[in-house]
């Protein structure tokens, strides 16, 4: 391993051969960090972190640190789980869960950037981008190639589907459907990821049966248990809207608005 003398390790964790530890950095005991992890200086990694290969962190930032929770006692075993290929970009923070054996979890090959911030108990998948000071509160779910843009705020308890992008200094109370783009103080759904998801690679065909389901949703002057059941009387679902009307199904703090534009 390629340790800096000045870093402070807990010799009970448990770092791969290939780990590389920068200047100042500390890494409390009860920690596994994977092969070929890279940890630039004054980075701390606090106890019950486990991280998989390849994942980069930069300068301050601190990775599993107790939970902004005013009920939160210190004696609580709780984790943080990091899959693969992360980047965690400087000032980063990310703090593990509040409850006895739960953990916060990140996928693999998401990019955080500068002063970017998941609370407790949050659940993030793959692919994701956070922008500069993005803030996410705890227990939010994020899917999968999300774009969560600068000053973003997210509510507590939060889910946001797949593809979808988030404007910046966006305000959050609500779950964000999959495949839109939202903006706005509070924030409202203005129209599909259009760009994203022909960056993704998604079929025209696609991507006109997404925008179908939308207009079903927002557009039909039904209500939303109305409209999902008008979606799913069609006979060519594709897994695109049975995602999205799967997703609508079990939100528990209410969709998202529409707004035109």
């Amino acid at each position: 391993m390629k340790i800096h003398p000045t870093a402070i390790i807990d010799p009970k964790a448990e770092l791969h051969e290939s780990v590389e530890v920068g200047p100042y950095s500390i890494i409390e005991g009860d920690v596994q960090i994977g092969e070929g992890s890279w940890i630039e200086s004054c980075v701390r990694i606090y106890s019950g972190t486990r991280m998989g290969k390849f994942n980069k962190i930069h300068h301050t930032a601190v990775i599993g640190g107790p939970p902004q929770d005013m009920s939160f006692k210190p004696e609580t075993k709780t984790y943080t789980i990091i899959g693969d290929n992360n980047t965690f970009r400087e000032g980063f923070t990310l703090h593990r869960a509040t409850k006895e054996g739960k953990a916060t979890t990140i996928g693999n090959k998401n990019y955080f950037m500068g002063q970017a911030h998941i609370a407790h108990d949050c659940v993030f998948g793959d692919e994701n981008i956070i922008v500069l000071n993005g803030q996410v509160a705890g227990h939010c779910h994020i899917g999968n190639h999300v774009f969560i843009s600068g000053l973003v705020g997210l509510h507590q308890f939060c889910s946001v589907g797949d593809y979808s992008m988030l404007a910046a200094c966006s305000k959050i109370p609500r779950d964000v459907p999959p495949y839109v783009t939202i903006d706005g103080n509070p924030a409202t759904v203005i129209g599909l990821n259009s760009i994203g998801l022909k960056r993704a690679g998604f079929s025209p065909e696609t991507r006109n049966k997404i925008k179908h389901a939308y207009k079903v949703i927002y557009h039909s002057k039904m209500n939303t248990t109305q409209a999902l059941s008008a979606l799913k009387a069609e006979n060519d679902l594709s897994p695109e809207v049975q995602y999205i009307i799967s997703f609508i199904e079990s939100c528990e703090r209410g969709i998202t608005d529409h707004r035109e534009i």
